[in-house]
Parts: structure tokens; C-alpha cells; sequence
């Protein structure tokens, strides 16, 4: 029986990849990290990027793996969500003040978090990395698997224990695996852009339910502010027609005043919105992760903390795995990682694709009742309590890394 070269082979470095790899910097087992596109050089801010909203939970995960600080300075905290449906009365705020906390969560550039990730990564001892490179074949070969990559013109193979395909929603791993997914559209296109409003948000977030869909405004640093927001097709191919001014107005129309009088308006960008489940998340010694596994709707901004979580708890049994000497591609312990897993997904898949349908249901009775319902959060500290939970990630059991605790197994010393 031959060694494999690697004992984890991570498929995709972005953000749920890097971060993978880099919860598993100080464990004894050995890693690859597959990209296709490399890292982009750090320039002079940019106006026009995406921006991911962390929940506290991901802020936690990201202070265990030591680059929370490089994070945190190009970060605008939550301190106030407002949250409202257009043209009806009902209206809650959700202040982190009043529930003892800091912050609800956190909004970063995906360029800062790129950056800190990467920077980390730079000088791990026990990862090597394939930039720019694809794996364009898998062979199981039983106690081990084969990858083909590509990379610089020629062909590489390395041998794995296991393979992680954090590829994301399109992902080429999970579909030469032939997985396939299930898939549902919202009928629902969401516009990304970045907005300058005449007053500093100054941590307030906004989740306007407008007659388009869903309207989110979260605060970024300098001011500005980033836009979600979730409209039919025919809408979507309106408003990207519009030229900026044009634009400004329907969107001052659907969100109001709150900020004042919206100045600037970045590059936009839309892309369809759907909930992409695959079928299954293991085939043998390969498991997937994040938006391969899961893609959600931008509603309560849940997707990338939820495959943060994934991350989370996978490190933690290949961690434990390696210090006892186990096979981390074991049916074993990937089986029971997914189970560890499986009450999240329920209960965030069903939080998410409720709201959209819950705020997209123009009918008279639904409408007033979701307008009460918004009006409880205000009056019962109790369901708003359970409804923050859920939207801050700890609504269950959590792993190690998100309660902020390294991966230390007891009575073990780690590697390195």
C-alpha cells in the first residue's frame, strides 16, 4: 500500500477553501489547495466589490484561526437592524445594546477577506498550493484517491486521503462525481452595488421587504453602504437599464429617507437567485462544502456563515482524526461530520426559504399577519431573542472554532 502524497486535498481557495485550510494549519496532517484563479494583488480600496455580512459566530471562527485583527480594520460592525415592509405598518429594530452584545455581526469586502485569509496562508508548513490549477479527473483507488490537475501547462497527480470540494455553486468536483442537486427558483434576480447615502448609516443595517422583494442596505466603512436587493426578472432587466441617476431614484422610492438622500451608486451587477442543495454531500472519500453543498438565498445574509460553520466542524473531526491516527477520509468519520451538520442545514435552509416566501406573498391576509408578526418582535423579547439566534448562528450546538476555541484535542500537543 503506497502513501498518498497529501492526507487532504482542498478543491476551490476561496474563502470557505482558505479558511479550511488554514483551521487545519497547526494539525499533523498534510494539504493541497486547488485554485483556478489566483489571488488578486492588494491595490488601493476599491468602490466597486462585494461585501459578506459575519455573524458573530464567523467573527469567533475567524479570531480562533489568529486573522480576525487584518479583518476587523476594513470591517464595519452591526450595531442596529432596521427591518420593515414597504407600504404597510409593520416595523422592528434589532439593537445589539438591548441584548447585551457589541455588535449583531460584522460587514467586510470580500477583498479584506481574501487578503487576510490569504496572507495567513502564505506561510503555512504543512499546505501546498496549486494556483492557478484545476483537478480535471478523480479515480477512487479504495484507500486513497488520485487527482489530475492541471496547472502551468502540464499535468500534475497527487494521491489524497480525502478530497474537500469547496468549488462553489457550479462546482466542477460534485458534478465529475455526478451528484447533481436540487434546485429551486425564486423567480427572483438580486442587483449588488454599492451605495454613498447622504448620512453615515453608523452600523445601522436595513431589510426593507419592498414590492420588488427583499431591499438589504448594510453599513460599510468611509460611510458607504451595500446593496441587495432582490426583484422579479422583468424588474431586474428595468432597473439595469437605467442609467445611475435612474437608478438612484427607483431605489430612493422603494427604501425612503432613512439615510437621507442617496448619492452615489457603484457598478452593478445581477445575478438569479436560487436555493442549490446537492443531493448528496459525500461519494466516497469526497465530501462537499459550502456552496457546493448548499447555495442560499442573500435573504438575513446566512450562506457563507453557514459554510463557515461547515468549515468549522469538518477541521474539528480531521483535526481529531489526525491526532489519533485515523484516516480522515474514513465513510466513518465523514459520515458522522455530516450528521453533525445536518440539523443547521435544516434549520437555516428553512429559515431562509421561509422568509422569501413569507415576503413575497402579496396576499391581503398573509400580508397583515406578517406585518403583526413583525410588530411582536418589538413587543416580545422572547421571539425576538430566538429570531436573532437564528440569524447570529447559534440557534444549536457548535463546533470548537465558532465558539471561538482552537482545535486542541486534551492530553494531545499539537503539531507545529
Amino acid at each position: 500500500m503506497h502513501e498518498p502524497d497529501v492526507d487532504v486535498l482542498i478543491v476551490g481557495g476561496g474563502m470557505v477553501g482558505a479558511s479550511l485550510a488554514l483551521a487545519l494549519a497547526d494539525s499533523p496532517l498534510r494539504l493541497a489547495l486547488v485554485e483556478a484563479v489566483p489571488p488578486r494583488a492588494a491595490g488601493q480600496p476599491c468602490y466597486d466589490e462585494r461585501s459578506t455580512a459575519l455573524a458573530p459566530t464567523s467573527r469567533r471562527v475567524f479570531q480562533a484561526l489568529g486573522c480576525w485583527e487584518s479583518i476587523a480594520v476594513g470591517a464595519a460592525p452591526i450595531t442596529e437592524i432596521h427591518v420593515s415592509d414597504q407600504g404597510h405598518f409593520g416595523m422592528a429594530r434589532l439593537a445589539a445594546a438591548s441584548e447585551g452584545l457589541d455588535a449583531l455581526g460584522h460587514v467586510a469586502p470580500n477583498r479584506v477577506l481574501g487578503r487576510a485569509l490569504h496572507e495567513r496562508l502564505a506561510g503555512q508548513a504543512n499546505l501546498q498550493q496549486f494556483c492557478p490549477a484545476r483537478v480535471t479527473g478523480l479515480e477512487d483507488l479504495g484507500d486513497r484517491v488520485r487527482a489530475a490537475i492541471a496547472a502551468d501547462q502540464r499535468l500534475d497527480t497527487v494521491t489524497t486521503r480525502l478530497v474537500v470540494a469547496a468549488d462553489g455553486t457550479r462546482s466542477p468536483v460534485r458534478e465529475q462525481l455526478g451528484l447533481g442537486v436540487r434546485e429551486t427558483d425564486y423567480g427572483q434576480v438580486g442587483i449588488i452595488a454599492n451605495v454613498t447615502p447622504e448620512r453615515d448609516p453608523q452600523g445601522r443595517a436595513f431589510e426593507r421587504f419592498t414590492r420588488q422583494g427583499p431591499l438589504a442596505l448594510l453599513p460599510l466603512p468611509g460611510g458607504h453602504a451595500s446593496l441587495v436587493w432582490t426583484v422579479t426578472g422583468p424588474d431586474s432587466e428595468r432597473l439595469m437599464a437605467l442609467n445611475d441617476a435612474a437608478f438612484l431614484r427607483a431605489l430612493q422610492d422603494a427604501f425612503g429617507y432613512r439615510l437621507g438622500r442617496l448619492l452615489r451608486i457603484g457598478r452593478r451587477a445581477s445575478y438569479p437567485l436560487n436555493l442549490v442543495r446537492s443531493r448528496a454531500r459525500r461519494k466516497g472519500r469526497v465530501v462537499v462544502v459550502g456552496n457546493a453543498a448548499h447555495t442560499l438565498h442573500p435573504v438575513a445574509g446566512q450562506g457563507f456563515n453557514l459554510a463557515l460553520r461547515d468549515v468549522a466542524q469538518l477541521a474539528e473531526h480531521l483535526h481529531g482524526a489526525a491526532v489519533r491516527a485515523e484516516d480522515p477520509g474514513a465513510a466513518r468519520l465523514l459520515d458522522a461530520y455530516l450528521a453533525a451538520r445536518a440539523p443547521d442545514y435544516r434549520r437555516v435552509v428553512g429559515f431562509t426559504d421561509g422568509l422569501v416566501r413569507l415576503f413575497s406573498n402579496r396576499l391581503p391576509g398573509v400580508t397583515l399577519g406578517r406585518n403583526l408578526g413583525l410588530c411582536a418582535l418589538g413587543l416580545m423579547p422572547g421571539l425576538r431573542r430566538r429570531l436573532m439566534q437564528q440569524a447570529m448562528g447559534r440557534s444549536g450546538p457548535l463546533p470548537r472554532l465558532a465558539r471561538g476555541l482552537p482545535l486542541a484535542v486534551e492530553g494531545v500537543r499539537q503539531h507545529g
